[in-house]
């Protein structure tokens, strides 16, 4: 009886079961069952974590793969779930990102980061006194296919309630900074469908370009480029 249960609740998602197990003691059983959550680990799990790692149940190892972002590709990649779906999410290395003068240490340095999930970070230097920084700069951003959309972010982290009036203004079709769970501040750059679980080309196109305003910048430090499901309504 608790094994076909097991086996229903396998064809929902991660959020379903653990609705579910606060239906009756029977279910909550069934729905902690190893026929369930190994529907929602990713069949190769066993490459993601250490060997030296030991879970009691497939449940315990779904969520150390949502809570604890794992390495991958020679450090140059993180990946980890989505709780509440089980869909992959992927963050990658600034170091892997093509940066306009990302190897002149005049303009650039590369730091560690007790913070960062990655080894470095990529910091933004500039050795003059002349320097406004990223206040109200609109970065045009791309990503998508042969079809790219494109918006205006804002790297500026201040907030709008403590801009004056004229500042809002300029602020006011520009894609702002949200801080994140881990502390980390981010800009959505943009979004693309995958439409039946295949893409209809190799590649996904990526930039984040700024080239009106050429007076000097800094400050910037980018830790990668995050790839996550869009939230569900």
């Amino acid at each position: 009886m608790r094994d076909c249960i097991s086996k229903i609740i396998s064809f929902t998602s991660p959020r379903d079961a653990c609705v579910v197990a606060s239906v009756s003691k029977t279910f909550e059983s069934a729905a902690k069952s190893d026929i369930v959550w190994d529907k929602f680990v990713p069949p190769e799990y066993a490459s993601l974590v250490p060997r030296s790692r030991v879970f009691s149940s497939k449940k315990e190892l779904y969520f150390a793969l949502c809570d604890d972002p794992v390495l991958i590709d020679d450090g140059k990649k993180s990946f980890w779930l989505e709780k509440a779906s089980g869909k992959r999410c992927i963050m990658v290395s600034a170091m892997t990102l093509s940066i306009t003068w990302g190897d002149n240490p005049q303009y650039w340095q590369w730091i560690p980061c007790p913070e960062a999930r990655f080894e470095r970070v990529a910091e933004l230097i500039a050795k003059t006194e002349q320097c406004n920084g990223f206040e109200d700069v609109g970065i045009e951003a791309v990503v998508g296919v042969t079809a790219s959309r494109r918006r205006l972010v804002c790297f500026d982290t201040a907030m709008d309630e403590q801009l004056p009036i004229r500042r809002r203004q300029r602020r006011r079709n520009i894609v702002k900074p949200e801080e994140r769970e881990d502390g980390w501040m981010e800009v959505e750059l943009g979004e693309f469908f995958n439409v039946g679980g295949g893409l209809s080309s190799d590649e996904i196109e990526m930039s984040a370009l700024q080239t009106k305003l050429l007076h000097w910048k800094s400050g910037l430090i980018i830790q990668g480029i995050e790839f996550r499901p869009t939230k569900s309504q």
